[in-house]
């Protein structure tokens, strides 16, 4: 087993003197320091030779190996792996070659200085990602610690919670915690005016305001959706969700995407969650990225083309649902894809659909139903039961 050779070191406002004695030493003696031109900065006097983070980012895992042997040190802000470097690291170096030496997290200042329980809060980051992903944690009381991109950051979250009825939500900026230049910046999301420097963290106190979307992370109303008629129905759906059974880091198919609905609810239920969806037509497409963007699933990526064809090298899906062009070509490649212990659901709503799903069922076994819904809706001066198209769906695990 290679010794450990690489230190990742979480640094803080308060520089070296924040450091225990075992960091101190390290950065003393390091012969290599590599981090951004804030983190050299808190560690000056150091004869070390520095290095820099290039862009992009992949090209650090080779200068760092180059440095192998070497006594080498990664400055990084607060916890090396809560939404820090450290995890991309481990990606390219084994872990028995890395000792990791973690500071207080930004997120653990910040809940503090704010009085909230961090355990009661949700620690989120908007640094290198798309903001609308923080969306589908908009909610009446909903407390957030957001790491930022920059000065910028607070005027693009206050613009997408005003949009979603989130105007009298406060906002607190809590720059350079720990440090001599410590500030604290306060307002609401309406008529954020603020000028706050680049490094803070963000949080947020989210208050409905009385024309605010009220929404469940899956299960979302069909009216929230731009769509041309042809969607998974709200029922339909959380039937599939409930079996395709989304988990954080998964990846899923969405055969026949539509305008996003099962793609978007699938990434709204798991956090990190990706899917990829196939729609031939562009119309739709652009309904599916238009969805996307409103209710944080930005991370959608959507594939021009028709199956089985275009799933030819995407990567291997933890769980696939088809709910357009089913063929048995189709299941096949889809069954072929998927890993172990992982599922598949398939609806159908024509005979000829309908008897492929049969066909699969009776090969490879699973749960098929079918799935009928009415709602209550005037006749006249009374009401009465308005039945929709019949569902038939195929839910399937792959055992090995």
């Amino acid at each position: 087993m290679t010794a450990p050779w690489l230190h990742i070191i979480g640094i803080g406002e308060d520089s070296m003197a924040g450091l225990s004695a075992e960091g101190r030493r390290l950065v003393e003696q390091a012969e290599v320091i590599v981090g951004g031109d804030r983190h050299h900065s808190l560690a000056p006097n150091v004869a070390a030779e520095r290095i820099a983070w290039p862009s992009p980012f992949d090209a650090m895992i080779e200068e760092i190996r180059r440095h192998k042997g070497r006594r080498v040190v990664v400055l990084v802000t607060g916890d090396p792996l809560w939404f820090s470097v450290g995890a991309r690291i481990l990606k390219g170096i084994p872990r028995e070659e890395i000792v990791f030496h973690p500071q207080l997290s930004a997120f653990q200042f910040a809940s503090c200085r704010m009085g909230w329980s961090l355990a009661d809060v949700e620690t989120l980051t908007v640094h290198g990602r798309a903001a609308e992903q923080i969306v589908p944690w908009f909610a009446p009381g909903v407390r957030m610690l957001l790491l930022t991109k920059d000065r910028t950051s607070p005027e693009t979250v206050a613009k997408l919670l005003t949009a979603r009825g989130y105007g009298p939500s406060r906002l607190t900026v809590l720059a350079a915690l720990g440090g001599p230049n410590e500030a604290r910046f306060e307002g609401v999301a309406e008529g954020w005016t603020p000028e706050v420097p680049d490094f803070h963290v963000l949080a947020v106190q989210c208050v409905a305001g009385p024309d605010a979307q009220i929404l469940p992370r899956t299960g979302l109303p069909d009216d929230v959706f731009v769509h041309d008629g042809k969607i998974t129905k709200r029922t339909q759906r959380a039937l599939a969700l409930s079996k395709l059974v989304p988990v954080r880091d998964g990846v899923l198919w969405d055969v026949g995407c539509g305008c996003g609905s099962v793609a978007i609810e699938w990434m709204r239920a798991g956090r990190e969650a990706r899917a990829i969806g196939i729609e031939p037509q562009e119309k739709r497409r652009a309904m599916a990225e238009e969805n996307a963007l409103r209710l944080g699933a930005p991370k959608l990526k959507l594939i021009d083309g028709t199956a089985p064809d275009a799933l030819a090298g995407l990567p291997a899906p933890d769980a696939v649902f088809i709910g357009g062009g089913i063929s048995r070509e189709t299941i096949a490649a889809c069954v072929d894809a998927l890993k172990p212990h992982c599922r598949l659901v398939a609806h159908a709503v024509t005979l000829e659909s309908e008897a492929v799903l049969l066909s699969a069922f009776e090969e490879f076994g699973g749960e098929l139903q079918r799935i009928a819904v009415e709602t209550a809706e005037p006749v006249g001066p009374f009401k009465g039961w308005k039945p929709s198209m019949a569902v038939v769906q195929w839910a399937w695990v792959k055992r090995s």
